[in-house]
């Protein structure tokens, strides 16, 4: 289990701080997984790594923090919804698309997201997307076939 701050660092820049919860048995591959993609890829698309902590049994990373949080709360609040006019609309679509291409064909190694929703797209304060969560995404080496 995970567990979300917002923080500032000491230069004022805002940051999201994910503590895998110490109670939780589960999520130790999923978050070096994690961390070792979002290390590796570099997109706009793509969230981004400020950094990690791995001492003892605190496990965190911390990214870029993103305004606008992630789709999901847009579509849930029908306030928020109502925002999402179709020109905003297009432009997450075409941004998320960009991403998985970034992920699927560009970025050496291949990956393949696999949990890609709603809550896994982040958005700043332009409402740009930002494609997030890494820990079940899958690496594709050169040699294997992609159709599987």
């Amino acid at each position: 289990m995970f567990i979300w701050k917002q923080g500032k660092l000491n230069d004022g820049k805002e940051i999201a701080v994910k503590r895998l919860s110490s109670i939780s048995g589960q999520g130790i591959a999923e978050f070096k997984n994690e961390i070792l993609l979002i290390s590796k890829l570099q997109h706009r698309n793509l969230v981004r790594l400020v950094g990690y902590c791995t001492e003892g049994e605190e496990k965190t990373i911390v990214y870029e923090y993103l305004l606008n949080k992630s789709l999901d709360a847009f579509l849930s609040d029908s306030t928020e919804k109502a925002k999402l006019h179709w020109a905003i609309c297009f432009r997450i679509i075409l941004e998320v698309t960009r991403g998985l291409l970034c992920l699927q064909c560009n970025s050496c190694p291949r990956v393949i997201h696999q949990v890609l929703k709603e809550s896994n797209i982040l958005l700043d304060e332009m409402m740009n997307p930002t494609i997030s969560y890494f820990g079940l995404a899958q690496i594709f080496e050169g040699t294997q076939d992609l159709i599987n």
